[in-house]
């Protein structure tokens, strides 16, 4: 079979490869129909993901958000499963015994694996992965379906919040992640405003159902937002960029006793002054992957929102091309919004 192989930072090639072996007890075996890329796997092509995320282990296949066909499965698979169903994959492996496994957070396993970053993904024309990671998700076209990753992460980012109905929440940043934050804060029932540099992605936003506003530097946006929330600022802000001025006007906008929720990723430092924190009495929350149960309300999302979610989409490649498809969304961040590689 054919697969996209991860070499080296930098080096991705198409190879040949045994095929995976009949599914063992309690596994499935997927036929991948669809990837998307996303920054983490910017991160780990690059050779930049952080240490506390496992780093970048070479050889390796990619390709953690994933839909595929199930092919086989292995006895004493749940009931519900079948072959030929449409899946999406749920890429994190928890230990089950450390200290966050132990609280119900497995989706901060001190010991986590992904799909696609420890494990090898869905790049390639066959995959055996346990039971437990796969959900049935009844939309026609895998592309779509790939995309309960990105939604799961948005109902992390929402559960952590407590978003409440009728709640003000500004999210800065309109990618992927950021509109999907936007979508299930407005399931919620909540107020979005939506920041970003890109008008046309702001334009999505506003079909989603949020205001948004062209981010013209962090001074600007605090106050137009602390104007937008009402006097008090917004109650609950989501960084979806990663980026230090964002993470600084996150906490500059949010309002005393609101809550600042952490869920771009990157490798960069924010200068923050520590009585902002003390002053407001701030909630100060990170976001990492999702837990089964939020995965599986991730599916429901898409099922709800396909048509949405098909006009995040902005390209598509084969499994052929997949170091082109990289490449050409790292080079081009103002142009992309969704990348996804099409394995089968």
């Amino acid at each position: 079979m054919r697969a996209a192989i991860t070499e080296r930072a930098g080096s991705m090639v198409l190879l040949e490869r045994q095929e995976p072996e009949a599914p063992g007890p309690g596994e499935v075996l997927l036929r991948p129909e669809a990837v998307g890329i996303c920054g983490s796997d910017y991160h780990f092509f690059s050779g930049r993901m952080s240490a506390a995320a496992g780093g970048s282990q070479f050889p390796r296949v990619q390709g953690h958000e994933l839909a595929g066909i199930v092919l086989a499965l292995g006895a004493g698979c749940r009931p519900g499963l079948q072959v030929g169903q449409r899946v999406a994959v749920w890429p994190l492996h928890a230990c089950g015994q450390c200290y966050p496994c132990s609280v119900g957070r497995e989706n901060t396993c001190d010991q986590f694996r992904l799909t696609g970053i420890h494990l090898d993904g869905g790049l390639q024309e066959l995959l055996s992965i346990g039971q437990k990671q796969v959900f049935p998700i009844d939309v026609g076209d895998p592309a779509i379906a790939a995309m309960a990753e990105p939604v799961s992460i948005a109902v992390r980012a929402v559960n952590r919040a407590s978003v409440q109905p009728g709640e003000r929440a500004v999210v800065l940043g309109a990618g992927p992640i950021g509109q999907c934050i936007c979508m299930v804060a407005r399931e919620r029932g909540a107020e979005v405003l939506v920041i970003d540099l890109l008008d046309r992605r702001l334009a999505l936003s506003r079909d989603i159902g949020a205001q948004t506003r062209r981010w013209r530097g962090a001074d600007e946006v605090v106050e137009f937002a602390r104007q937008w929330a009402g006097p008090a600022g917004p109650p609950v802000v989501f960084d979806a960029t990663g980026t230090a001025a964002a993470v600084q006007a996150m906490i500059g906008m949010v309002a005393s006793a609101g809550r600042a929720v952490q869920v771009g990723m990157s490798n960069e430092e924010a200068s923050i002054r520590v009585g902002s924190l003390t002053e407001k009495e701030l909630d100060l929350l990170g976001v990492s992957c999702c837990g089964e149960q939020e995965f599986a309300a991730a599916v429901a999302v898409v099922h709800r929102n396909a048509a949405m979610l098909a006009r995040m989409v902005s390209h598509q490649f084969g499994l052929d091309e997949a170091p082109e498809a990289i490449r050409f969304a790292m080079s081009n961040p103002a142009d992309v919004l969704k990348v996804v590689i099409r394995v089968s």
